[in-house]
């Protein structure tokens, strides 16, 4: 099982090569969606549960409310539109525009505010 500051490293990571300048947008997009997946599982790791892949957000957040209390469905929401419209039109469709982009962005702050609100 990966450490809280383990998940944080990667947060870190994925979050800083998302924003350097010459990211693509598809790449962008693909690196906040880890970055955020990271900082949701760091979450969980501070209170001692293990998400362990992307696809038990929603199920993990959902069984463990410790996790992220009254916060769970926002960042689930949020993560929901980051991995499933704008992850796949990013990375697997080549279909997307610049508001898209703004509002994969938007999706992935959402996730990062609530959860920093969590972790303080």
């Amino acid at each position: 099982m990966a450490t809280f500051e383990r998940h944080m490293a990667q947060y870190r990571a994925f979050k800083d090569t998302a924003d350097l300048p010459g990211a693509t947008p598809p790449g962008r997009v693909e690196l906040l969606f880890l970055a955020a997946y990271h900082l949701i599982d760091a979450c969980a790791a501070r209170r001692g549960q293990h998400i362990n892949k992307h696809q038990n957000v929603r199920r993990e957040l959902e069984a463990n409310p410790v996790i992220l209390g009254e916060r769970a469905d926002r960042v689930w929401r949020a993560f929901n539109d980051l991995q499933g419209d704008f992850r796949s039109k990013f990375v697997y469709g080549g279909k997307w525009t610049a508001k898209d982009l703004r509002e994969a962005i938007r999706s992935f702050e959402t996730v990062e505010r609530l959860c920093v609100e969590e972790l303080r």
